[in-house]
């Protein structure tokens, strides 16, 4: 295509493409349906802020009117409160793994605090069994491969964030490939955690953490030079560093981005005004990921779609995008390679 006339992919190409999602939060990822089913079975309709799927849909609409990164997470309240069974848990897994399934997604990575599903009576054990085998059911029915990241939380004590890496620790042949902190970072230094980080680590664990979402650049050199981050989840404060930009170029950190999170916590005013452009034209390794379906009201397919046609990526650069989320996933280099590859006859052939 020339320049007068650039290519505009449209959101069935993008659907079609194989992907990969990076970033994806378990509790952020019920369904409506879902969300009114198991507050029935659970004597909790109380919990939510309406009793049918239309209500439900107006009220989570308004989660786009969060003034900041806090008012966003409170919004999990709604889901949190209704995963706290073994049930619960492998049912939310395994759909959130479907729905990805259904867009072509060949690669997801789950992310959650295992810690937050224990108000009720689990423990962490049966939490992470629980989530593990509702992802292998998808995974046995569908065309879908999955890891899970577990998040320790920065407002947490740091002793509970040990605790979660051991626990990702114990996990990591069974279907743990990373640890993270995520959490409002403003005033909960990720370096407080540098115990958790250094054992999971010493474990040969990989390590992302959210960063330079609701805090600037400092919380991204926290990120890598306290806790050696290999990921960082979102990241998009890095423009305004120049010296660490050059850094995560020249040592291709890849980041996390998440196009309509970035927008409903108010750290970018719109998609036109997203970085995502620069910091790829920067060389900055970039993947587009949904952080939350149900909170963002998107998938994979759409955010892909909106960073092309708002955020300014070209055709080609959607396409290198799309193919990134493989090429930097927590995974085996062979089995990358292999995902990689096959991924690459079809998106760039389509």
């Amino acid at each position: 295509m020339s320049k007068a006339n650039p290519e505009i992919l449209t959101l069935a190409q993008i659907k079609a493409w194989p992907k990969a999602e990076l970033h994806s939060h378990l509790d952020g990822a019920m369904r409506l349906a879902t969300m009114l089913d198991l507050a029935e079975e659970q004597n909790k309709m109380d919990l939510l802020p309406a009793k049918t799927s239309e209500g439900l849909h107006l009220e989570l609409a308004k989660v786009d009117d969060s003034s900041d990164l806090y008012e966003y997470l409170a919004w999990f309240k709604y889901t949190i409160g209704l995963m706290q069974s073994e049930s619960a848990l492998e049912r939310v897994a395994f759909e959130m793994a479907e729905d990805f399934a259904m867009e072509q997604v060949k690669y997801v990575e789950v992310r959650f605090g295992p810690i937050l599903h224990t108000g009720e009576g689990l423990n962490l054990n049966q939490v992470m069994d629980s989530v593990i085998r509702g992802l292998n059911k998808a995974k046995k029915k569908y065309d879908i491969e999955w890891g899970i990241i577990v998040c320790a939380l920065r407002d947490r004590f740091v002793e509970a964030s040990l605790e979660q890496a051991q626990l990702a620790v114990s996990y990591m042949e069974r279907g743990v490939v990373a640890f993270d902190l995520a959490g409002a970072e403003a005033g909960n230094p990720a370096k407080q955690h540098l115990e958790a980080f250094y054992y999971a680590r010493n474990h040969m664990l990989n390590l992302t953490v959210h960063a330079g979402e609701s805090w600037g650049p400092e919380s991204i050199r926290q990120a890598l030079f306290f806790c050696g981050a290999h990921r960082i989840g979102h990241g998009i404060t890095l423009v305004h560093d120049d010296a660490l930009l050059a850094f995560v170029r020249d040592h291709q950190i890849p980041l996390e981005i998440c196009p309509t999170s970035n927008i409903q916590t108010n750290v970018v005013s719109s998609y036109e005004e997203h970085p995502i452009k620069e910091l790829l034209e920067k060389n900055v390794p970039v993947t587009v990921n949904t952080d939350s379906r149900l909170f963002s009201h998107t998938n994979s397919s759409g955010e892909l779609y909106l960073a092309h046609t708002k955020c300014g990526l070209t055709a080609d650069q959607t396409r290198m995008v799309a193919l990134n989320g493989f090429r930097y996933a927590f995974l085996p280099l062979k089995a990358r390679e292999n995902m990689l590859k096959n991924a690459e006859k079809i998106i760039w052939g389509s």
